[in-house]
């Protein structure tokens, strides 16, 4: 008695799905008591050669298509994992989201070449593409500047690690115009202060772009700008020693004129303190020092 109630019950729960699976079957000849008779059958797609698909990641970029050259790139580097293919498919993937614009992309693919093949002859491009994926992220000044400080970082990577690579020339050019960057956003946030006349805080952006930037064409405003708020603060000695290492280094600069007027206002002149701080670090990067006007 007990088999015959399950076998009903069973009966019961199998007869709405028979109802839906025969619902357009028509003529077809399907057993529903037999569901899983039925193998799975798995297809077989056989690999495509990679020297192909290589070729046929390279006739993408041919024709601009970066997204399918991406793909045929990451295939590549599937189907034959820890193979020459595979390294040349991950660099050529970081080049392919690169000169399509997908920079995120293109950093990824970057550092996970340089994680698996760090001594390889293309690591120098690889950190390259991982530098210039940032730099073109680089925003204007009025904006944070997070991909500028790592763009500064790759850069810098890229010529202490591969000094002698064909990369490393135009990495010190970027790597000028990356702290120029820099140091126009320490300049806004400084400006923003003194117009403000938060003074100290102003000494302190612009103090910044003295000792970190003082080789940018931002350095010479920093000086003069440095002068203005010491003056406002009535600090006349550091007044006095901005204006003095401005004269010194930049002694055709408009920012200097402005600086010796603002003195000559207090029967001042420039006068060098040899032993501040910012005499110092001219006195590092240049070998001068600012002698008493």
């Amino acid at each position: 008695m007990p088999v015959t109630i399950r076998h009903r019950r069973a009966a019961a729960f199998m007869a709405p799905l028979v109802a839906v699976l025969g619902l357009g079957l028509g003529g077809c000849d399907f057993d529903p008591t037999n569901l899983f008779a039925e193998k799975y059958k798995p297809e077989v797609v056989p690999d495509v050669p990679a020297d192909k698909l290589y070729s046929e990641g390279l006739a993408k970029l041919e024709d601009s298509d970066y997204e399918g050259a991406v793909k045929k790139f990451d295939n590549l580097d599937k189907q034959y994992q820890y193979s020459e293919w595979s390294r040349k498919a991950l660099l050529m993937t970081a080049y392919a989201n690169y000169e399509g614009q997908k920079y995120d992309e293109a950093i990824s693919a970057a550092k996970r070449y340089l994680q698996r093949h760090p001594a390889s002859k293309d690591a120098a491009y690889a950190q390259y593409l991982m530098a210039m994926s940032n730099y073109k992220q680089i925003p204007d000044v009025t904006r944070d500047q997070d991909r500028s400080e790592k763009a500064l970082v790759a850069l810098q990577e890229l010529v202490q690690k591969y000094p002698t690579s064909e990369y490393s020339n135009d990495a010190r050019s970027k790597i000028q115009i990356t702290r120029d960057q820099l140091a126009g956003k320490e300049m806004e946030v400084g400006r923003f202060y003194l117009e403000r006349r938060n003074f100290p805080a102003a000494i302190n952006r612009f103090r910044d772009v003295v000792a970190k930037y003082q080789t940018t064409r931002h350095a010479e405003e920093a000086l003069e700008r440095l002068t203005e708020a010491y003056w406002a603060l009535g600090i006349t000695q550091e007044a006095q020693n901005s204006a003095a290492v401005l004269g010194h280094n930049f002694p055709d600069s408009p920012w200097y004129k402005d600086a010796h007027a603002l003195l000559a206002q207090g029967g001042l002149e420039p006068r060098e303190e040899k032993t501040s701080f910012l005499s110092k670090i001219y006195r590092t990067v240049t070998g001068k020092t600012a002698s008493a006007e």
